[in-house]
């Protein structure tokens, strides 16, 4: 019942906004609060996917648009990202995001620097 209202009140988008960031958020704060690294690099590894994904969707938007049921299939994605039985962001960011910004890391580090340096001018 309430799943439902959710989707009447914001549609699809406000339910896969709630899933991706509700209970991530919640229990970032939880591993934020704990003496053990170990919950702290689980979120913020979820939080490098999420961002690279959330990038990548806006960029291939038009694309995505034509898949049936996109928003039930990200659902599945995020689900897979960050529920513990799985582990999916450890997988994506060890497997995929790690290996292609290592090469790149003291050239995005040189420009983001130069970016702040203007900044303070």
């Amino acid at each position: 019942l309430a799943g439902t209202f959710i989707y009447v009140l914001g549609g699809a988008v406000l339910l896969v906004n709630l899933i991706g960031f509700l209970y991530p958020a919640y229990m970032s704060f939880k591993a934020l609060n704990t003496p053990q690294p170990e919950d702290d690099t689980q979120w913020l590894t979820y939080w490098v996917v999420y961002a690279f994904f959330n990038l990548t969707e806006q960029i291939t938007s038009l694309f995505m648009s034509w898949i049936p049921f996109y928003f039930y299939l990200k659902i599945g994605f995020l689900l897979y990202c960050y529920l513990p039985q799985t582990m999916g962001a450890n997988k994506i960011y060890h497997s995929l995001i790690k290996p292609t910004l290592i090469p790149h890391l003291a050239s995005l580090d040189s420009a983001l620097q130069g970016k702040s340096e203007e900044k303070k001018k």
